[in-house]
């Protein structure tokens, strides 16, 4: 602990963004860094807890207050270290992670938590412009190989560690760019792709190789993965969404928003209208836009509406207004549920809670309104709450473009789940566990969301090492990979 009173003497600074004005206007991040000098500040309020809530709000168990007062104490570099040994990507988490460390924090007790996610994102962004990162080639080469199907932060964490254990490693991409969500879910302006490619140009020189556009499944059976392959990890994702039951449903102008959101980063990446749409464009332009699901997809809609120069935009939710404020008591050092304002949401849309839809209304096909009622939920004898709707709430909301961001209920079965007859859990994801990872079939492992189902991505790169460790064991016998 380098100031053992910097928590008293020292005002929470967290960083700032450009104006909404400014940033409607652009593709690109808009988070202002900290400087340096304010950055070791920041770091000196860590208190170094006898017992560091933030490790255990933190998925990956980053060692926070070790790397803080390595900060605070002008060691850049072996706070980097610090950081990676725990953090493949922490420019990635750095970036788009809520921070349920920061929630966790002994400080949040009064609101003023450590700026645990701005330290992060500050130490590996030095980190690269000093060169400080660079491939972490294996000592030798074990002639096992492994595949690793899907190349979001589970894959690449998994694929990462296996190749460093030197373990020759395929990442399999159905999409034409490596990444998975993290290139096609969140917007350039959350997270600059160029990000993903410094990482791929770094696990390309450690041993790893990757085939793009190659659908599991399809282009290539499960089969004859099993047969070429030591080991096979599954990091697909839960990219099944969650419909709109509605009447009204197939109107023209409804969309998933994972059919709308990787048009423009493709786009924003240059390319050309027929290929970043090839059935057809979704664009925001001059329409009233309703965004159905209040989580993170829904404002990075709203975020990419906003830009396209949308009429309006309302996103609806249908759980009541949480509280501003949480009772901590209650609550802290769990994550807690309450208002939250994201960037997007701040740059212009009007939101609406405890809202059902109940029918789409069209013009000549195409989607025109949306019927919608008001619901309570009361909570019943069990203790469990039920939603009840309103009498006389019922409203006409005006809507030419819907984008439904209601969350992902697992993993597409067909394909490449059905062809590895892996067991299913109740929710229906790829049954495994968290010590070894393995699923019911030999050689088969299962991480990430396709594995605990739809998460974060702190959690994805959790798994993805976890898995890699369980991997090498599987191969070798023993690892000395870290969990």
């Amino acid at each position: 602990m380098g100031r053992p009173t910097g928590f008293l003497e020292i005002e929470r600074r967290d960083r700032a963004y450009d104006k909404p004005d400014i940033r409607r206007r652009s593709w690109r991040e808009f988070v202002k860094p900290l400087p340096e000098t304010e950055t070791r500040e920041q770091a000196a309020r860590c208190m170094d807890c006898g017992i560091p809530f933030c490790h255990d709000g933190c998925p990956v168990n980053n060692l926070i207050p070790t790397w803080n007062d390595l900060v605070y104490r002008d060691q850049w570099r072996a706070a980097l270290q610090t950081l990676h040994s725990t953090n493949n990507f922490p420019e990635f988490t750095g970036r788009v992670c809520p921070a349920p460390c920061e929630a966790a924090c002994t400080l949040n007790i009064d609101d003023n938590p450590v700026t645990i996610k701005t330290i992060e994102c500050a130490i590996v962004d030095r980190g690269w412009r000093e060169g400080w990162i660079g491939p972490m080639r294996p000592v030798r080469l074990t002639g096992k190989s492994v595949a690793v199907v899907g190349s979001g932060p589970a894959g690449l964490a998994c694929a990462q560690q296996l190749a460093r254990a030197g373990h020759a490693v395929t990442v399999f991409e159905k999409a034409d760019r490596i990444g998975g969500l993290l290139r096609y879910g969140i917007p350039d302006f959350k997270m600059d792709k160029l990000l993903i490619d410094r990482r791929i140009a770094q696990m390309t020189a450690e041993g790893a190789s990757f085939r793009t556009e190659t659908t599991v499944g399809a282009d290539i059976s499960m089969a004859a993965l099993l047969d070429e392959f030591d080991a096979i990890a599954m990091t697909g994702g839960a990219e099944m969404p969650r419909d709109l039951e509605v009447p009204g449903r197939e109107l023209d102008g409804i969309h998933f928003a994972m059919d709308y959101l990787p048009q423009q980063n493709k786009r924003n990446a240059g390319d050309s209208e027929e290929r970043a749409a090839p059935n057809g464009t979704i664009s925001a332009e001059g329409k009233h836009v309703v965004v159905i699901g209040g989580g993170d997809t829904g404002s990075d809609c709203i975020g990419t509406a906003v830009r396209q120069r949308a009429a309006s935009i309302t996103q609806l939710e249908i759980l009541p207004k949480p509280p501003e404020r949480e009772n901590k008591a209650l609550v802290w050092p769990d994550w807690p549920m309450k208002l939250r304002t994201s960037s997007s949401q701040e740059e212009g849309c009007e939101r609406d809670w405890a809202v059902l839809t109940k029918r789409a209304l069209g013009d000549n096909g195409t989607i025109a309104a949306l019927e919608c009622i008001r619901v309570d939920w009361i909570k019943s004898a069990d203790g469990r709450y039920q939603m009840h709707e309103i009498p006389d709430s019922g409203f006409t909301l005006k809507a030419d473009l819907v984008l439904l961001a209601m969350g992902f209920l697992g993993p597409v079965k067909p394909g490449m789940i059905e062809q590895s007859c892996a067991e299913l859990d109740a929710r229906g994801n790829v049954r495994a566990n968290t010590v070894d990872y393995h699923t019911s079939v030999p050689k088969l492992f299962a991480a990430g969301d396709m594995r605990r189902g739809q998460s974060l991505v702190v959690w994805a790169i959790r798994e993805g090492r976890q898995c890699a460790r369980a991997i090498d064991e599987f191969l070798m016998g023993s690892s000395l990979l870290p969990r």
